[in-house]
């Protein structure tokens, strides 16, 4: 009868590199595919996240209306993390507060309303798409998006409509602090 031999360490070394050579490739694929890990710097987006704030943006989703996309900055090497308001075909309007999209009503339960200066009666100024733009409805191939902290948020209000090749994806759930792990999977939230 023979008794099996103690891996060699040659081997069992090249089987540990394999094993970590395959990891990498996979974590690898999957960064720059399916999803990644980011940083969200500011307060543009108070109260659905906070400054340091960590999130996993997934690369694959479909982008609907309301959605928190992440995007390449217009004028900066960084990204910028908004909230799609307005889709190809889309009129967009605020007045008085109110957002309408396609002339219908839309409650913005997510938007910051602290307001520290009892002179400011509201916290979106009036605005149509064309004011801004120059464009009556959202072209093909653009997003209309805003930051839910709105006095504090340079967004298409400031730097026009975004092409949607420039979005990295769509923000899908908040892994740190880990007091505040949120999986975002409703349209409104």
């Amino acid at each position: 009868m023979t008794q099996p031999q103690p891996a060699k360490p040659k081997n069992e070394f090249m089987s540990w590199l394999v094993a970590i050579l395959f990891g990498i490739v996979i974590s690898f694929i999957c960064r720059e595919f399916l999803f990644s890990p980011l940083i969200v710097k500011g307060a543009s987006m108070m109260p659905t996240y906070e400054n340091q704030d960590v999130i996993i943006v997934s690369k694959i989703s479909e982008i609907n209306r309301f959605d928190q996309v992440v995007f390449e900055a217009p004028y900066e090497d960084e990204y910028y993390i908004k909230r799609v308001i307005g889709l190809p075909g889309d009129t967009v309007e605020m007045k008085e507060d109110i957002l309408l999209i396609n002339n219908e009503e839309y409650e913005e339960s997510y938007v910051n309303r602290d307001n520290d200066n009892p002179f400011q009666k509201r916290v979106t100024e009036n605005f149509t798409l064309e004011e801004i733009t120059g464009y009556d409805t959202v072209p093909k191939g653009y997003l209309f998006v805003l930051g839910d902290n709105r006095l504090r948020s340079s967004d298409s209000r400031h730097f026009g409509l975004i092409p949607v090749e420039s979005v990295l994806g769509e923000s899908k759930i908040r892994i740190y602090p880990l007091s505040g792990i949120k999986l975002f999977n409703s349209n409104k939230e």
